[in-house]
């Protein structure tokens, strides 16, 4: 055999490799697929200065100087008023929910006091349970106001006063994280997204361990059904969950200081159907790859989408309407809202009862793919 460097025998173990690529279907996708999908997702979805957050205003008064205020929050694009609160506890109720971010009021002395020019007073809370949602369309706030109080009086925009002055106070209540704290928003979430990232990376391995090492066959020769080989798969990764939680609460108490104010057992119910979903979707994964690094190669698919159109990295609300539609196709959109419910505000169940419905559908649509996958792949 020659020793000497052959461009004919390159030639050859390119081909062979080139070959190989395009037999390998997923592996190839995600070379295309993943570039695409970063592209799309930091060029349209991703927002750093989040707009038309959803809003509620309870405006006590009905003076010409109120009217305007509202008219001017209303066509501004940094909030959007979806709902209009006839009371402070409906207003509350839709706060603790998390259907809102801001909640403006306006107090029913508000027009006497322009007229007086006696300082007239917004209360601003905000959900500071996303302190960058939060800080943005605050900062904003005041600008809109004053100019829409320069309108009503018939001056000119320019005034020096429409920069906020001391004619208008704002006063702004951070709700949930008074003090801004990042790690309150972040550190819950980090639970969501460790259990995601091993649960559904151990389970996709499952059967493709198997089926590489030559086991699958004896396994299917068992006397087992599909559902059984499924649980006899899942299970086990549920006691490595329930160790992940207990270090990750533990760590966001002790470390960070992370405030607690809901029910342990109702956080914890929560987390398992989280983690029953994200093994069955593991499980999901492990019947489409052949190999264990495809296995990887779709959880990853999976797992970039998901952590960026959850809420985690960026605020939900700032992301577009399509953005928004597909983040909910995730479980992980619907475990942060509840884990960190459940932990900043002191949710009960009628708080978040409708994200945990959500939640628990991906059982049952999981587990039914798994299966419908196992039999026609497996048999």
């Amino acid at each position: 055999m020659s020793a000497f460097f052959s461009i004919r025998r390159l030639g050859a173990l390119l081909g062979k490799e080139f070959v190989q690529m395009r037999r390998d279907r997923i592996t190839f996708a995600m070379m295309l697929a993943v570039p695409i999908l970063q592209l799309l997702l930091f060029g349209y979805a991703i927002n750093n200065d989040p707009r038309g957050l959803p809003a509620a205003i309870l405006a006590l008064g009905h003076d010409r100087y109120t009217r305007a205020v509202v008219s001017a929050l209303e066509v501004s694009d940094y909030y959007r008023f979806r709902e209009r609160p006839q009371s402070a506890a409906q207003a509350e109720s839709l706060m603790a929910k998390g259907d809102i971010s801001f909640l403006v009021t306006i107090p029913s002395d508000f027009g006497v006091r322009v007229e007086r020019a006696d300082q007239p007073r917004i209360l601003v809370e905000a959900d500071a349970t996303d302190p960058a949602a939060a800080s943005g369309a605050v900062a904003a706030l005041g600008t809109i106001v004053s100019r829409a109080l320069l309108r009503a009086q018939g001056e000119p925009e320019t005034n020096p006063a429409a920069a906020g002055g001391d004619e208008l106070s704002l006063v702004v209540h951070r709700r949930y994280n008074p003090e801004n704290i990042t790690q309150y928003n972040i550190v819950p979430g980090l639970l969501g997204v460790i259990l995601q990232m091993t649960m559904v990376m151990m389970t996709a391995m499952a059967l493709t361990r198997e089926i590489e090492r030559g086991t699958m066959e004896n396994l299917l020769a068992m006397p087992t059904t599909a559902g059984e080989i499924m649980l006899g798969k899942v299970l086990p990764y549920l006691a490595v969950g329930a160790v992940q939680v207990v270090v990750v609460l533990s760590a966001a108490k002790l470390l960070f200081g992370v405030p607690f104010l809901g029910g342990l057992a109702l956080l914890l119910s929560c987390v398992l159907i989280f983690v029953l979903a994200l093994v069955l979707l593991g499980y999901t994964i492990s019947t489409m790859a052949r190999t264990q690094l495809q296995a990887m190669q779709l959880t990853f698919f999976f797992f970039l989408p998901s952590l960026m159109l959850s809420g985690f990295m960026f605020p939900f609300a700032g992301m577009p309407g399509w953005a928004q539609t597909l983040g909910e196709l995730f479980p992980l959109t619907h475990f942060l809202r509840i884990i960190r419910a459940i932990m900043l505000k002191g949710a009960d169940l009628g708080d978040i009862g409708d994200e945990v419905f959500y939640l628990s559908l991906f059982v049952p649509v999981f587990a039914g793919v798994a299966l419908m996958r196992f039999r026609n792949t497996l048999d």
